[in-house]
């Protein structure tokens, strides 16, 4: 299978996650918007922070497309199935580990010691996002199950092995 196909796959896939994080949103299940969060590592004016986060998360999201086909091919399975295995527990590290450390890291994001500052304004995440709304962890953990299974689908139509030489 060609390299085109990987990234038209993990394109799809991450158009899909979004939209479902995007839905969340525009239902008022969730208040976190991830291209947000990463547009504000790299400026503070918030519309241009949205647009550099969505093309930094594009791109993020084909990176983890391929770490995704790497683990599909270390352990042999390519199936629908293991990849949203894969994508819950992606989303339980996301929602356990990474976003309670943000703010931490994050240049513009108060913490849960530090009030907010002129310079630190986004609100943290706390443990499991539940500070951007109660469905947050159930919208991101359907999301990024919605992920695998796109790219275990394609692992699974295409037969997709990798050949490292």
């Amino acid at each position: 299978m060609s390299l085109a196909y990987a990234v038209l796959w993990g394109l799809l896939a991450t158009v899909a996650m979004t939209a479902v994080l995007r839905a969340s949103q525009g239902f008022g299940w969730s208040r976190l918007s991830l291209p947000l969060l990463v547009g504000t590592f790299f400026t503070g004016q918030r519309d241009r922070a949205v647009v550099w986060g969505y093309l930094l998360y594009v791109i993020g999201g084909w990176l983890f497309a391929f770490l995704y086909f790497l683990l599909f091919d270390s352990i042999g399975i390519h199936t629908w199935w293991f990849g949203a295995f894969a994508g819950l527990v992606h989303g339980l590290f996301l929602l356990v580990c990474a976003l309670p450390l943000l703010p931490f890291v994050h240049p513009r994001m108060a913490s849960e010691y530090h009030g907010v500052t002129a310079e630190r304004q986004l609100e943290p995440p706390g443990f499991m996002a539940v500070n951007y709304g109660y469905g947050t962890p159930l919208t991101t953990l359907a999301a990024q199950a919605l992920y695998g299974t796109v790219l275990g689908a394609f692992a699974q139509l295409s037969g997709w092995v990798i050949k490292v030489t």
